[in-house]
């Protein structure tokens, strides 16, 4: 199994900058890809970007150009900054692994981040 940490939410003006950070721990080696994803009141849970093992990311048309996903290996953790905020980036930040092999790959989520984005 893999645990997820996050941290580094927070309120911010619209126009500033935040960076959140997921620490991996448990069957780290296991880990396929990372990433995180957003959920805003009353929407679906959607990508916010994602990260596999080999360095290839996957941004949302939303964040492009904004916001940058790293992935320390050493400290088994993920870092996104977010510069340039908008209202609409308020959301639950959740961090995402993808673990395992055929019918033993799992999807992992930590307990979430709120950011909040003021006009």
């Amino acid at each position: 199994q893999v645990q997820l940490v996050e941290s580094g939410g927070g309120l911010v003006q619209a126009g500033g900058s935040l960076r959140l950070a997921c620490v991996a721990s448990g069957s780290i080696f296991s880990i396929n890809a990372m990433g995180w994803y957003r959920q805003a009141p009353g929407m679906q849970r959607g990508l916010v970007v994602t990260i596999t093992h080999g360095g290839t990311t996957n941004y949302g048309d939303s964040v492009k150009g904004r916001f940058t996903l790293s992935w320390d290996n050493a400290k088994s953790t993920v870092y996104l900054q977010m510069n340039s905020l908008k209202p609409e980036d308020t959301a639950v930040y959740y961090c995402m692994a993808n673990a395992g092999r055929g019918e033993e790959e799992y999807v992992y989520w930590g307990q979430g981040t709120q950011v909040t984005v003021s006009s």
